[in-house]
């Protein structure tokens, strides 16, 4: 599936700024997260950028993967990932994220970002994550299904499904995970390998990356002057460009576009943070260290850095 989280490739495709750099690249798309990174480890793709999950995490500790530049993070003021309650729980009192504890919750897969995302409530709640019910139904369509029909109790979805879902009166929109939980998304990476022994090749796709990521942010990271999200007429082409890769419509793009750092930078303290989370519930390997995998030399000023 492809998503707006990664529109910075989608438009420096279109604009042409990997073929400036002397690059010819091709876009392929997987269905789920960790094909990415195993592609990727496995020198069958030279880049991915995809979500973190404790699989990424895993193979990255082995030394397979580098992580050099940001996918998206969510970013308080900007819609991103939000939290819904199925019409019966919602009658029920399951009415704000605060009160998913004792509840079940639709997830890909354990160990997912959804998984992260709850993890990370979790923490800030003060309980431990188990006390969130996570179900793992495999794909966003199943987990759309059981929140629909009342099987499951919540659900954690992209904000173009999740205000379609609400509008329809299919469930109810009760937060945006950036109101509780800002964290890293994912990343851009590639393999050590590549940044061994091909690190020009690096650099120029980072170069063309970074462009598709200033353009998004151009248009897309606007807000008014009261702090909400605007989009205008410059906004449309890069809409349009994104339309085509995830067959999403302009509105639910504006409903859903998450914030995209201009630099590709990374928030490098939050990706700790999920490591020593997904550590604690025993999957992520203990012997994973971050600063092994992240590589800081090909993009400037990534934030919040571990003492």
């Amino acid at each position: 599936m492809t998503l707006v989280s990664s529109a910075p490739l989608f438009i420096a495709q279109e604009r042409g700024y990997y073929r400036e750099e002397g690059l010819d690249a091709e876009l392929v798309f997987f269905r789920a997260a960790q094909p990415v990174a195993v592609a990727v480890a496995a020198g069958e793709a030279d880049f991915g950028v995809t979500a973190f999950t404790a699989g990424f995490f895993n193979l990255a500790g082995q030394g397979a993967l580098k992580v050099i530049g940001a996918q998206s993070r969510e970013e308080p003021g900007f819609d991103f990932s939000a939290y819904l309650a199925s019409n019966a729980a919602f009658a029920n009192g399951l009415t704000g994220p605060e009160k998913l504890p004792g509840r079940s919750l639709a997830i890909t897969q354990h160990g997912s970002s959804f998984h992260i995302m709850a993890g990370l409530l979790a923490r800030k709640l003060g309980v431990e994550t188990k006390t969130i019910r996570m179900v793992p139904l495999e794909t966003l369509q199943n987990m759309q299904a059981a929140l629909k029909t009342g099987q499951v109790d919540a659900a954690i979805l992209p904000g173009h499904i999740a205000t379609e879902l609400d509008r329809a009166g299919e469930a109810e929109l009760i937060g945006w995970v950036h109101e509780w939980t800002p964290y890293a998304l994912g990343g851009l990476f590639t393999s050590t390998r590549n940044v061994e022994r091909r690190r020009g090749v690096v650099e120029a796709f980072v170069r063309a990356y970074q462009k598709g990521a200033r353009d998004y942010h151009a248009v897309m990271n606007k807000r008014d002057a009261g702090g909400k999200r605007i989009f205008e007429a410059d906004a449309e082409p890069v809409i349009a460009i994104i339309a085509k890769y995830t067959q999403a419509t302009p509105e639910a793009i504006k409903a859903g576009a998450p914030y995209i750092d201009p630099e590709g930078r990374l928030d490098v303290g939050n990706v700790y943070e999920q490591v020593a989370l997904l550590k604690e519930e025993k999957l992520v390997d203990a012997s994973v260290d971050p600063a092994r995998f992240i590589d800081l030399s090909f993009i400037s000023g990534h934030f919040n850095l571990p003492r």
